[in-house]
């Protein structure tokens, strides 16, 4: 058995591990090799050194990571923010301009003459209390979504009601163009609408606190 084998079994059992010889053999070897004697001392000696010296001291990197992840997604939100922020601003001019263009129109016929002045004024007034209404939404998009069903029951009747006199040949298909605007108003207020947070009620607030 040379020293080489008996150190490296030596060792392993100083680390708790199978030395893989016999023991009465190992130290043997080592009672009588000075050699082997003076490397096991000085192996012993490093071993408890290494055992009884203090332990290193982790960082608490805790909180520079929390500090990290919440500054990450502060620069999100913002950044979602700054892109909603931009597209309730289209939003809120493409609905202004066609309460503009519907009151545009309404207001020669509301103020006018023709063949039909009653029915004319009449669709006209309706026309026109729509045409403020889509104004009011575009300087207070909060509103948007109250008006939603309004719109999009309108550009649903105007639809059908134009499908069946066109099918009847009542009318012509290029004088139904105009009601493509009131679909346009509806999907406008259903998009600003979900581009604006409603106001909490005071007892959703309340609930939440």
């Amino acid at each position: 058995m040379t020293c080489d084998e008996v150190r490296v079994a030596l060792s392993a059992r100083l680390d708790g591990e199978d030395p893989r010889l016999p023991a009465a053999e190992v130290d043997g070897h080592a009672a009588d090799c000075a050699a082997c004697q003076d490397w096991l001392g000085r192996v012993e000696r490093v071993n408890r050194a290494v055992r009884m010296g203090p332990a290193a001291e982790v960082p608490d990197l805790t909180a520079p990571i929390l500090a990290a992840v919440a500054a990450d997604e502060r620069r999100r939100g913002a950044a979602r923010a700054a892109v909603a922020q931009g597209r309730r601003q289209v939003l809120r001019v493409a609905v202004a301009v066609l309460a503009i263009a519907q009151l545009a129109a309404a207001l020669p016929v509301l103020f006018g003459v023709g063949a039909d002045v009653h029915t004319g004024r009449e669709m006209a007034s309706f026309d026109v209390a729509l045409a403020v209404g889509f104004a009011i939404v575009a300087f207070r998009p909060e509103r948007a979504q109250a008006l939603v069903p309004v719109a999009f029951v309108l550009a649903a009747c105007l639809a059908a009601t134009s499908a069946v006199d066109i099918v009847s040949s009542h009318t012509a298909l290029v004088h139904e163009l105009g009601h493509l605007a009131a679909v346009a108003q509806a999907a406008a207020l259903w998009a600003l609408g979900r581009t604006t947070e409603r106001p909490l009620s005071a007892a959703t607030a309340a609930g939440r606190g």
